[in-house]
């Protein structure tokens, strides 16, 4: 049996995901501390530079 879906919420799907992210600096900044999370690194701090 197949149902209609509506195209909007098809849409919706289409736009937010790894490709929508991967679009974006903020998106790829997003999917990268997943990743390093994920791996076990820890969250990346800003290193102080040493005069």
């Amino acid at each position: 049996m197949h149902l209609k879906i509506r195209v909007s919420s098809l849409k919706r799907r289409k736009r937010t995901g790894f490709r929508r992210k991967m679009r974006t600096k903020g998106g790829r900044a997003i999917l990268s501390r997943k990743r390093r999370r994920e791996s076990g690194k820890g969250k990346k701090r800003g290193y102080k530079k040493t005069p």
